[in-house]
């Protein structure tokens, strides 16, 4: 080859480098023992980062930062828990119906295996033992917490059974994400299990959060957190900086300590600033902000580290206090069905054997010679998730338009519950409000059925136009739990025969009473 041609050669290879066209010619080659370990190493990172991480849940952050070398509790082995439970299930079902498993039938797997104590995932036994299939209990017409974590802490085996794929990872997390999320939520799914997918290819943290982070549409606010704290990262922020950004900007967006977009982006800074190192990394997820789900945030950086580095990398005297074993007959308040008493290196042995089907299956691998390949693809963003609070009079009473619906409050957010509208203001001080146009005919009246919650009071004011026609103070009882109904007539007569825009106002900020939740049954217009 002459100079010039050779010059040439070295300019292509280095604009195909940048564009990430030659990594497509270099697969992921892995002996199937070194994936076992590697998924093994995944499932006792998430283990010890769990049970590590039991003191530090819900509590304020310490500083400067407590590296935790132990498990603070006693156990003989492992006990059961939602971190990992799920997963088990999911592993059960896949095991039962095969690589092409539905959602339905994970639903049914649910079912079987009284999965559900807490969160989103208690939702989802709600509606399944009221006939909603698999395929819709995550929704938010039926979970009303689709946006907290159930899907991030139960993704890390979906990167798993997906090794060097992070696109199928990230396909299976949000199929099966469904469960119990949607939107934000099973971002968090699709994200865990894109990092763990990425960690058999990947030797830098850094690059597997990047890469991860891209699965997720730019429009999600799930996306956007991740975003800034990789944006902050590389300014030179430190993960403190990083922790606080995050409580500031997305804890007031999402008020619960489970919320999956805080959450994640916590998952990510430990990820990031834990270089790797698995005791660092689970410490800055415990460390990571006050009040947050410490426990489940080291799980899910804890299975990245395992999976990128094997079990050489976990602290042995570690691995050793679990014995080998998962038991437990409740998780919660919930009786499982049957008891756990599970071998974790048999779990993993399982879930190595179903990743082997699944990348030869319904992804692009091989096995070749007791060795798994697996072809490059660069990361594909997912189509958007999305879903908005103002979305749920399309099921309530599509006639009304919802605004500034928020998702705090003593009921734990705006939802429905059956065929009432639940809602709370995002800004308690502008108020939340419902909103129709509607052609009047004669003698018309608004009728409403409103209540509140124990204890607690909101106000309805009622315009018409700019008129305002009611102002009036819902108040529930003096005691806990949902008023009973209050049936409110307005009359409407002086605008009959006209086209009105009618403003239902519910009103939290008021003196010496607590905000409480809107419920409302009804919000028709009639006539006398």
């Amino acid at each position: 080859m002459s100079n010039s041609g050779r010059r040439l050669a070295t300019i292509l290879s280095a604009t195909l480098f940048s564009a990430g066209i030659l990594f497509a010619q270099k697969p992921l080659r892995l002996s199937l023992a070194e994936y076992q370990d590697r998924v093994h190493a995944a499932w006792l990172g998430q283990i010890i980062g769990t049970l590590a991480g039991f003191e530090f849940e819900g509590k304020a952050a310490s500083s400067p930062l407590v590296m935790v070398d132990r498990i603070p509790r006693r156990f003989k082995t492992a006990p059961v828990d939602d971190d990992y439970y799920y997963e088990l299930v999911a592993l059960r079902a896949f095991e039962k119906y095969g690589v092409n498993m539905t959602l339905d039938q994970l639903g049914e797997q649910w079912k079987e295996n009284s999965a559900g104590s807490w969160g989103s995932s208690a939702q989802t036994r709600m509606q399944l033992a009221k006939g909603v299939p698999g395929s819709q209990a995550g929704h938010p017409r039926y979970n009303r917490l689709w946006w907290t974590i159930g899907p991030q802490f139960s993704g890390d085996t979906y990167g798993l059974i997906a090794p060097g794929d992070p696109n199928l990872a990230g396909k299976l997390a949000r199929e099966y994400g469904h469960i119990n999320g949607y939107a934000v939520g099973t971002d968090g799914g699709v994200f865990v299990a894109g990092m763990v997918s990425l960690a058999f290819r990947e030797s830098d943290p850094k690059t597997i959060v990047r890469q991860a982070a891209r699965l997720i549409h730019p429009s999600s606010p799930y996306r956007q957190c991740i975003d800034m704290v990789i944006a902050m990262a590389e300014k030179g922020a430190s993960p403190e900086e990083v922790f606080r950004a995050i409580e500031d900007r997305w804890r007031i967006e999402y008020p619960a300590m489970n919320n999956a977009v805080a959450n994640g982006g916590l998952v990510a800074a430990s990820v990031w600033f834990g270089e790797g190192d698995y005791l660092k990394t689970i410490n800055l997820a415990f460390r990571a902000a006050d009040f947050s789900d410490a426990d489940c945030n080291a799980a899910n950086a804890g299975a990245v580290v395992g999976a990128m580095k094997g079990t050489k990398a976990l602290p042995q005297d570690l691995i050793a206090a679990l014995q080998d074993r998962i038991q437990g007959d409740k998780m919660g308040p919930v009786a499982l069905t049957p008891p756990v008493d599970e071998s974790i290196s048999d779990i993993a042995r399982r879930i190595a054997a179903l990743g082997q089907k699944m990348i030869t299956t319904r992804g692009e691998g091989k096995i070749v010679n007791g060795e798994i390949r697996v072809p490059y693809r660069p990361v594909v963003t997912q189509p958007a998730e999305t879903f908005s609070p103002a979305e749920f009079t399309k099921f309530w009473d599509p006639a009304w338009t919802l605004e500034r619906a928020g998702l705090g409050g003593s009921c734990g957010g705006t939802h429905l519950n059956g065929d009432v509208l639940v809602t709370f203001p995002r800004d308690e001080y502008r108020g939340l409000l419902l909103r129709r146009k509607v052609k009047l005919g004669a003698a018309p009246v608004l009728e409403l059925e409103v209540a509140a919650d124990g204890n607690r009071a909101w106000r309805l004011d009622v315009f018409v136009n700019n008129a305002r026609l009611l102002d009036r103070v819902i108040e529930g009882p003096a005691s806990r739990g949902r008023g009973d109904w209050q049936q409110i007539s307005v009359d409407l007569s002086k605008f009959s025969g006209q086209e009105v825009e009618i403003r239902l106002y519910q009103v939290t900020q008021l003196a010496d009473k607590l905000s409480s939740c809107a419920y409302w049954r009804k919000a028709v217009v009639a006539s006398k």
